[in-house]
């Protein structure tokens, strides 16, 4: 009877600890105690025998469950790592058409969000940097053209090799912009090639840029003063020119320039004037797909003009403090008008004018997105509103044509910087 009682009790013991172990601690052991009648032997078991091996079993557990998470942090670190890596393959492999466009919903940007990017280089994808080469390459040959009549009027055999040379450099250029166009278009140019090339190519036309001005600057006494203008033929943040003379204090005024471009999207600015305190004084800006804007006192008026199609424009504006009331003229034709444009605010004194550049700060903060790209000459500045028949005459460029007298366009009023290069110009002769 006895025998039968405790083989029975090792029995139930058995099952407890079985039960106990039914999640995997381990090999399971079977263990007979003599216990009472009436007491709970599964309690009594796993207390006398299931402690240590269960606490064992938890600090693997525990040590599993810590080696899976440094596992998966390993894992997402590693998919965080082929995801960028994707994005930029990407983006290398995608033309943005929007790229130029930085500001969410278009417009100008607010005061003191700009960053200064002085130094920085263009963020244009490389098909359309290379479009923008060729153009200035393009560029560099009709000045070569325009050298090429001055040495026939004056010959000089060092202006003939010089031109030579030259030439044979654009060539060359021409070669490596096509040769790059290939590349892109097989899909076998890289990010780091793209850019290793671009600097190449920019470097020689840099030094290209610098050598015509050179033979360039020997026809300066042989014309007049105003007969120049202004290239700026990449969308960078470091090409531009800057007006020696400030602006006075003024309750009304007329601007007036010749533009000629094909950029898109946007022109980008033709001139902006800052004070300390406000970097948006006065500026003319067509940014992204927005219309041409004039800001006073960072307050903005759309203007009416469609100028990017290659040829050459000249356009002017006309202001008065009182009620703001503003005019736009685009080759001798009054094309818009308005008021309440920054009413009875005087232009303030003591800033810089820049050509080429959207100021951000007080002489800088240039953004390239915002940058100029074209030709530029006979910019003016009068401290009036002139009448109709005045901007005709500047316009069909006038024998009785004015010159501004705040600023009045000459060769000595003006520096220029980074590449933005001076030559001959001839506005009407151009135009016809």
């Amino acid at each position: 009877m006895l025998a039968g009682r405790a083989a029975r009790t090792c029995a139930l013991l058995a099952l407890c600890v079985l039960g106990a172990g039914a999640q995997d601690f381990g090999p399971t052991r079977f263990i007979c105690t003599s216990v009472p009648v009436d007491a709970d032997m599964c309690a009594a078991s796993v207390a006398a025998g299931g402690a240590e091996e269960l606490r064992s079993s938890v600090l693997q557990l525990r040590e599993t469950v810590l080696q899976q998470k440094e596992t998966i942090l390993s894992q997402k670190e590693t998919i965080r790592e082929l995801t960028a890596k994707l994005g930029r393959c990407e983006s290398q492999s995608t033309l943005d058409p929007g790229a130029g466009e930085a500001r969410a919903g278009g417009g100008r940007k607010q005061p003191g969000s700009g960053k200064n990017t002085m130094g920085d280089l263009s963020r244009t994808p490389a098909a359309e940097t290379l479009s923008q080469l060729g153009q200035t390459l393009q560029s560099l040959k009709t000045r070569l053209e325009n050298l090429e009549q001055y040495s026939r009027l004056n010959s000089s055999s060092q202006t003939n090799s010089l031109k030579d040379l030259l030439q044979s450099k654009i060539d060359e250029l021409e070669r490596q912009v096509l040769s790059r166009v290939n590349t892109l278009e097989e899909g076998k140019g890289g990010p780091r090639n793209d850019t290793e090339e671009r600097v190449k190519i920019e470097t020689a036309l840099t030094s290209l840029h610098q050598r015509i001005s050179e033979l360039e600057k020997g026809q300066k006494d042989n014309r007049p003063g105003d007969k120049f203008q202004l290239t700026f033929p990449l969308r960078t943040n470091y090409m531009y020119a800057k007006v020696k003379k400030s602006l006075p204090e003024m309750y009304a005024f007329t601007v007036c320039m010749w533009l000629k471009s094909s950029a898109a999207p946007g022109v980008g600015t033709p001139f902006s004037y800052a004070v300390p305190g406000q970097a948006n004084e006065l500026v003319l800006i067509e940014w992204g797909n927005n219309p041409m804007e004039i800001l006073i006192n960072d307050k903005v008026a759309k203007l009416p003009f469609v100028i990017n199609d290659g040829k050459w424009h000249h356009i002017c504006v006309t202001w008065t403090t009182r009620d703001g009331v503003w005019e736009a003229y685009q080759d001798g034709t009054q094309g818009g008008s308005g008021e309440n444009l920054a009413p009875y605010h005087p232009i303030k004194p003591q800033g810089v004018l820049v050509l080429g550049q959207e100021q951000d700060t007080l002489g800088g903060g240039f953004d390239a997105t915002q940058a100029f790209v074209g030709e530029l000459a006979h910019f003016n500045i009068w401290d009036r509103k002139l009448t109709p028949g005045e901007v005709y005459n500047l316009a069909t460029c006038s024998t009785k044509a004015l010159s501004g007298n705040v600023i009045a366009w000459a060769e000595s009023h003006i520096e220029i910087y980074g590449g933005a290069t001076k030559w001959t110009f001839e506005a009407c002769r151009q135009i016809n």
